[in-house]
């Protein structure tokens, strides 16, 4: 056995870039990487033809070295377990940063298609009607005639399916949640948020209900799966200063799907929002949540919390915190009902400096005082 040493090859080396081929210089820096992990080479029984055969010189020499198959072996299992470490994580973010760009090019057109109606409220319609036994029942079209009459006109659409064949658009019955639950996918505005028909009992005073409509679905022209929720009666910003209520200001919400049925199907990943509010000077968003809790803060230190954790993550805008109560469901992020959260914005009220919070329970949206410490729920654009 004849040990390959970094020195043997380098005085082998200078004498092969004097009179030896190409083909032989190449084999020997070959040769070179493989003995710095110690890999020994022996004399193989064998000779490679060449034109005409040299004495044993140094050419010679390194056309009869060969491995032994052992060597060989072990070579392709260390190749095959740095491979199964490092191909799973080297795809997961090829798939990550192809998401991003299809998320943000998603955003982009929506923004760009919403700012192009002139009104969002009012669509379609939710009309009784009595059969002959006396039972009444309520048409629902207006998700489905927002879709069609308005949004189709300034977006391109291929195919929009009803609430009874969601899945002819490529949506899936049950997806994945942020925090890896299993979620069958809403197919009503309540479906989405128990909360747009909160009456809980007559003693409590925090009320709000919408009218609950079905939802509807559509692929776009570059392939993604969307399902609408729809409000007819939304309501435009007041530049309320005191509570008011979140359901009401929200007109649309879109649950895409980048890839329609293939997988992962999850929420944060291939799934994800866009919320729309007021029914004029229209509000877009895709608020993505971090995956838990930053923590308990005051909101002064919730906006540093945010942003300590990740240089990507910030603390919510009001509209985004009424996005991320939209989509609770889907975002499971372990709140409890009487939680609220902080958003990033403050306001001077009765000569003191406020800021908003979006509360879980109800949906209301209520100013209060800084320097309390609430749930820092923290997102990235």
């Amino acid at each position: 056995m004849l040990p390959v040493t970094p020195a043997r090859f380098r005085n082998r080396l200078a004498r092969l870039a004097k009179n030896g081929t190409a083909k032989s210089v190449v084999f020997a820096l070959c040769l070179r990487s493989l003995a710095q992990f110690g890999i020994t080479l022996k004399f193989m029984p064998f000779w490679i033809a060449t034109p005409a055969k040299p004495a044993r010189n140094d050419v010679g020499w390194l056309a009869h070295v060969g491995f032994t198959m052992a060597e060989i072996l072990l070579s392709l299992t260390i190749i095959g377990v740095v491979a199964a470490i490092t191909l799973p994580s080297l795809t997961g973010n090829i798939n990550e940063r192809t998401w991003n760009t299809q998320r943000k090019a998603l955003y982009a057109r929506f923004s760009q298609a919403i700012a192009l109606m002139p009104a969002l409220n009012g669509y379609g319609t939710l009309r009784e009607e009595t059969d002959s036994a006396g039972s009444t029942s309520i048409e629902d079209t207006a998700a489905e005639t927002f879709v069609t009459a308005g949004l189709a006109k300034v977006l391109k659409i291929n195919n929009i399916c009803d609430n009874e064949h969601l899945e002819d658009c490529g949506i899936v019955s049950s997806f994945i949640t942020l925090r890896a639950s299993n979620l069958a996918f809403p197919k009503t505005l309540v479906e989405l948020n128990e909360k747009f028909n909160y009456s809980a009992t007559s003693s409590d005073i925090h009320r709000y209900s919408v009218i609950d409509t079905k939802a509807v679905a559509f692929e776009t022209a570059n392939g993604e799966s969307v399902v609408t929720y729809y409000n007819p009666v939304c309501v435009a910003d007041m530049g309320e200063k005191i509570q008011y209520y979140a359901q009401s200001k929200m007109c649309v919400n879109f649950i895409y799907d980048l890839n329609g049925q293939k997988g992962p199907n999850t929420v944060g990943k291939d799934i994800g929002v866009i919320s729309v509010l007021y029914p004029s000077d229209a509000v877009v968003v895709a608020p993505q949540p971090y995956i838990q809790l930053a923590g308990v803060a005051t909101q002064p230190n919730a906006i540093k919390l945010c942003t300590e954790n990740d240089s990507e993550y910030r603390l919510p805008n009001r509209a985004e915190a009424a996005s991320l109560f939209y989509n609770k469901n889907l975002f499971d992020i372990g709140l409890s009902d009487s939680d609220g959260i902080w958003t990033s914005t403050s306001e001077v009220y009765n000569g003191n400096l406020l800021a908003w919070q979006q509360i879980i329970k109800t949906g209301s949206h209520d100013l209060r005082a800084r320097n309390v410490s609430r749930p820092v729920w923290c997102v990235r654009r």
